[in-house]
């Protein structure tokens, strides 16, 4: 019998000074059974850096096709693809033949070091490609905020960002690597 995806209910408050976007979003997450409760609640605050109306989650490690989150325009073009982890470097560059923008955040550590050192070259050859390196702790963290039933705020402002709820906040403040824009 397969294992069934875990369904997490959210809703997260956007108050981004940045952008000047504000705006709540119900959020219904589905954990894959391979994936972990600090990844997926990595994919949500992304999902907050990123809010927008047309950003959704996508069926992430149950397509090799998909993104973890994207943003596909009203004519089903992808404007926005966002990986996390340690994607192959192909994916990558298949990923951005298919959309305008790619970003990947990196997590796991000293393993996301290794893997950016390796693959830093060919990344820097994809001129729509941005890669952060997200802290080591961080998935730890978020994890504090984690319920099935969330009610979660994110303030954004001067790049830096604030996710929390009624009685923790952390800070998720992405370290830039590499940005193909401003080659």
């Amino acid at each position: 019998m397969a294992l069934k995806a875990t369904i997490y209910k959210a809703e997260l408050t956007i108050s981004d000074m940045d952008r000047n976007h504000y705006a709540t979003y119900p959020l219904t997450i589905a954990q894959h059974p391979s994936e972990t409760t600090e990844r997926m609640m990595l994919r949500l605050a992304v999902f907050a850096r990123h809010a927008s109306e047309s950003l959704e989650f996508s069926r992430g490690l149950s397509s090799e096709d998909e993104p973890d989150l994207w943003q596909r325009s009203y004519s089903n073009e992808i404007e926005l693809w966002i990986e996390l982890g340690t994607p192959d470097e192909k994916r990558l560059r298949k990923a951005c033949g298919r959309s305008q923008n790619v970003i990947l955040y990196g997590y796991h550590g000293n393993a996301f070091d290794i893997w950016w050192q390796q693959n830093k070259d060919k990344c820097r050859r994809l001129s729509n490609l941005t890669v952060y390196r997200l802290s080591e702790t961080l998935a730890t963290e978020l994890q504090v905020l984690c319920a099935r039933t969330m009610r979660l705020q994110a303030t954004l402002q001067d790049g830096n960002m604030w996710l929390g709820n009624d009685v923790e906040s952390i800070e998720v403040t992405p370290d830039l690597l590499f940005s193909g824009a401003d080659q």
